[in-house]
């Protein structure tokens, strides 16, 4: 597919989508061959895409909700922004297909700053095997608004309403390290390397869950965006079950063992912290055990047992003494003020 510059009229608005679309260009590699799934791209009033069962999803990052200009410069901005949307292809074992994406920026900002935003948007979908399909962009009084919308295709999409009693709860890498740097962020010290990768540069896990997929593994899926506590809760309101968290087991990352003062702290950012991005996922009873070895050789990352999937409903944790109790702790909401982040709300 080639970008249309020319299809694009005179005006500063089209200057800048033509400024967009050949950094989009440069991103990616020469060699790349063309998507046959994208009839048309940008350049015209819509795209046109074909595939299997198409996945499609949005998200929002708002400045001063989800981020904030003095913690990233203007591509991290758009790299995490596309991300956020690109995990929730690999929630559901979907193959990204495009971006299309709307930003909305100060005029005081000018179009150098939505350039460079754009830039990291196309970074962030060119690394991850999806094209820019087109967008909008817009004066905005208020903050920074990047709305994304992702579309993928899976033939056999796995959700969040499959989990049994008996399953076994999984999730990969580590959490809690954007929490960290967030926390670290508003108390005025400058986070570790580790931890401001972990907020800046998300990894959406797609070539892991299209692996899990692939070996039919999986009977319930979600991605880790508000936090191990409340996208569990999720998963058990969806599949009618009850999850007992094994607190022992949590993949705490050392970017918030470093930034919380207590072991207690450092299990609350990976519990509740959110924007980990990281796939949490039941298999039935002993299933993945003999494959988590292939699993992290494959892909370079853990893969750990956290939990078991039981009759009832809700959320518990399974104590060092082996005592079950509800858990009391929930991830980031929008509405109620929960979660690690002041932005996000507050723990």
């Amino acid at each position: 597919m080639t970008t249309p510059l020319s299809h694009l009229g005179p005006g500063d608005e089209f200057d800048l989508i033509r400024r967009i679309l050949a950094q989009d260009v440069a991103a990616r590699s020469a060699s790349t061959v063309p998507d046959p799934r994208i009839i048309l791209g940008p350049g015209d009033d819509a795209a046109v895409i074909t595939g299997d069962r198409i996945v499609l999803t949005i998200d929002a990052a708002v400045e001063d909700v989800h981020f904030r200009r003095a913690w990233l410069a203007p591509d991290a901005i758009g790299y995490r922004s596309a991300c956020a949307a690109l995990s929730d292809l690999a929630a559901m074992a979907a193959r990204p297909i495009g971006l299309l994406v709307t930003i909305a920026v100060n005029p005081a900002d000018g179009p150098d700053f939505a350039s460079a935003v754009m830039a990291g948007v196309s970074e962030a979908a060119a690394t991850h095997g999806a094209a820019l399909l087109g967008g909008d962009v817009s004066q905005s009084s208020g903050p920074l608004m990047v709305d994304v919308v992702a579309a993928g295709e899976s033939a056999r999409p796995l959700v969040r309403s499959g989990a049994r009693p008996g399953d076994a709860l999984w999730v990969t890498g580590v959490l809690g390290g954007a929490a960290a740097a967030v926390r670290d962020w508003e108390r005025g010290v400058q986070p570790t390397h580790d931890a401001r990768q972990a907020f800046a540069r998300p990894r959406p896990r797609i070539a892991e869950a299209l692996w899990l997929a692939q070996h039919d593994l999986v009977t319930a899926l979600i991605d880790l965006s508000d936090g191990l506590a409340g996208d569990a809760g999720h998963l058990a309101a969806a599949s009618g079950v009850r999850i007992a968290l094994d607190l022992a087991k949590l993949p705490v990352s050392d970017a918030a063992r470093e930034s919380a003062a207590t072991a207690t702290e450092a299990i609350a950012l990976a519990l509740a912290g959110g924007e980990d991005y990281e796939l949490c996922f039941t298999t039935p009873a002993g299933a993945m055990e003999g494959r988590a070895e292939a699993f992290e050789r494959t892909f370079g990352t853990r893969v750990t047992h956290v939990g078991t999937v039981r009759e009832g409903k809700g959320v518990t944790v399974i104590a060092a003494d082996g005592a079950e109790r509800p858990l009391e702790l929930r991830g980031f909401s929008h509405f109620t003020q929960t979660g690690a982040t002041t932005t996000r709300g507050g723990v």
